[in-house]
């Protein structure tokens, strides 16, 4: 991890928040329970337990793996659908082929997204390639669901298909942390995810010792998961580490730190940023649905019995 680096950051455009900036203090620090999706892959709940109004536009996000699997392991998901919000896949090692009942659909692989708008509603598969299955390997990734506001809910399903060598690359101001900025803006560089909910998507590598601050809207909350590794959030320097999300409050930059000793098995204190501009509407989830109202959610699931989000293809 990860595929997509760099061999010197110093030679990346550099990024750092004004010295005036407020910096965000840390609200929360939350420990992902583990658990099983799809096929029984494992996950990690980034989100759990903490409160919706510190994540919306952000409904969920499962930390898929880190796991190495044997030859004949590798596991995805049956044929499931959605309706009403748009689902975020990054996959750092490993490969996933997607597809839907649209006809749509592709493969990712390290450092790839897929983003996925599934609007008024698909059904949609997750699976290994045959190949994967057959000889097994490592496979690691993020699910993040994004929420959709009301006049977007029944917009058309699409794709977006971001490949890990389109993502903008940052160096923080020393360079002691690459920045992949999948999604959103900072500093004037832009991500090449289109997001119907105004949000910011970054992957950050912070070397051993190094801190990193960034701007950050204003307007928009502010989250860090830790993918690997050890470190700390804001000028506090509260601890958090792999397998735990940290909620920050208000200010117009945040801070991260990697712990001068990092675990055998990564390099580097890796770290997911996450931020979004709150749509402030009723969510209703339930499953795979996200609807504003309880009479939505009821028609989301009378529709999906009756075959209007398609239909499984004919063998499957």
């Amino acid at each position: 991890m990860p595929a997509v680096t760099v061999e010197n950051p110093l030679t990346l455009p550099r990024v750092s928040a004004p010295a005036a900036a407020k910096r965000r203090p840390v609200l929360h620090v939350a420990t992902a329970p583990g658990g099983f999706e799809g096929e029984g892959f494992p996950v990690r709940r980034a989100f759990a337990g903490i409160d919706y109004r510190y994540l919306d536009p952000f409904i969920m996000m499962d930390q898929m793996g880190e796991v190495e699997y044997a030859p004949g392991e590798p596991k995805g998901t049956p044929w499931h659908p959605h309706r009403g919000f748009e689902t975020v896949t990054y996959l750092i090692d490993g490969t996933f082929v997607h597809r839907d009942s649209h006809g749509g659909g592709g493969v990712i692989t390290d450092g790839d997204t897929q983003w996925m708008t599934a609007g008024s509603g698909l059904l949609h598969i997750e699976a290994p390639p045959e190949s994967l299955v057959m000889s097994g390997g490592v496979f690691h990734g993020l699910q993040l669901w994004v929420n959709l506001p009301a006049k977007d809910k029944m917009i058309a399903p699409k794709y977006q298909d971001i490949r890990g060598g389109s993502v903008k690359l940052l160096a923080s101001e020393d360079g002691g942390a690459l920045v992949r900025l999948i999604a959103g803006d900072i500093a004037g560089h832009e991500g090449p995810g289109a997001t119907h909910t105004p949000i910011t998507m970054i992957h950050m590598s912070v070397s051993p010792g190094a801190s990193v601050t960034l701007p950050w809207r204003k307007d928009f909350n502010a989250l860090a998961y830790g993918l690997a590794g050890l470190g700390s959030a804001g000028t506090e320097r509260r601890p958090f580490r792999m397998g735990q999300a940290v909620v920050f409050g208000d200010g117009d930059s945040l801070t991260v730190r990697a712990d001068e000793a990092q675990e055998s098995r990564s390099e580097n204190f890796e770290v997911v940023l996450l931020g979004g501009l709150p749509i402030r509407e009723p969510m209703m989830h339930y499953g795979p649905f996200v609807m504003n109202t309880h009479a939505e959610l009821a028609q989301a699931f009378e529709d999906f019995q009756a075959g209007r989000l398609g239909t499984v293809p004919a063998g499957e």
